[in-house]
């Protein structure tokens, strides 16, 4: 689904955050990013669907060639991308939200209609909620809002950065019930996560980067001891 060769990004001339970082996304699959702080898995993300213009290498979307292709063209591609920072719009309600996600078809009303009533399916407590506030809501439900927002253009590859940063343990769990829900529906989700014992236990392949370079990666059973330390 998603491939990512020798790639050199930085925010300034001649500083690279990341240091020829090589990974793989595989379809329907839920792929895991970890390691401390400042590696660089945020700015992995914000490369990959165009907000930093990397200086070397290649990312490669279902063999197309996609390095330097902006954000909304992205978005017509099948790629959806959800930040750190929660990001609903507080005072528009739950359905004016998701209606945003749908921007760039907004013009056809059923499809629309057709994608929100999709996403009150996957979480019918959003449909309770649909004239409230969103800015009202617990962390969690935010965090099902940006999730719907996200899904309405109907992603190939959802790339998520820290999506319980902030959150209480049970609203955290849930969002990675949700996660694991999506990949059963098809989406390749490429996870960047500082949680390692959720992040690994619903990956199926992980990625640790050390220093904005790979340090290992393999399959989440080769990782199930390193769920026991505090870091990696």
């Amino acid at each position: 689904m998603l491939e990512v060769s020798n790639l050199y990004v930085g925010y300034y001339k001649d500083l690279h955050i990341l240091q020829g970082v090589s990974l793989r996304a595989r379809e329907a699959q839920i792929t895991a990013v970890l390691g401390p702080n400042g590696v660089g898995k945020s700015t992995l993300l914000k490369a990959i669907f165009g907000f930093v213009k990397p200086d070397q290498g290649q990312i490669r979307l279902q063999d197309r060639d996609i390095m330097g292709t902006r954000a909304h063209q992205l978005v017509n591609l099948g790629v959806s991308y959800i930040a750190q920072r929660q990001s609903v719009f507080p005072n528009m309600t739950v359905e004016e939200n998701m209606e945003l996600g749908g921007w760039s078809f907004r013009r056809d009303r059923a499809r629309v209609r057709q994608r929100i009533e999709a996403n009150y399916e996957r979480f019918p407590i959003l449909r309770e909620r649909c004239h409230s506030p969103s800015g009202q809501l617990s962390g969690g439900m935010q965090r099902m809002v940006e999730l719907g927002r996200a899904l309405m253009t109907e992603p190939k590859l959802l790339l998520v950065d820290e999506p319980t940063a902030g959150l209480a343990v049970i609203p955290a769990r849930e969002v990675y019930r949700l996660l694991v829900r999506l990949k059963e529906e098809g989406i390749t989700i490429l996870l960047v996560d500082q949680n390692i014992r959720q992040a690994i236990n619903i990956a199926d392949y992980v990625f640790v980067l050390e220093l904005g370079r790979n340090r290992l990666e393999g399959p989440r059973d080769e990782f199930s001891d390193l769920k026991k330390t505090l870091w990696l």
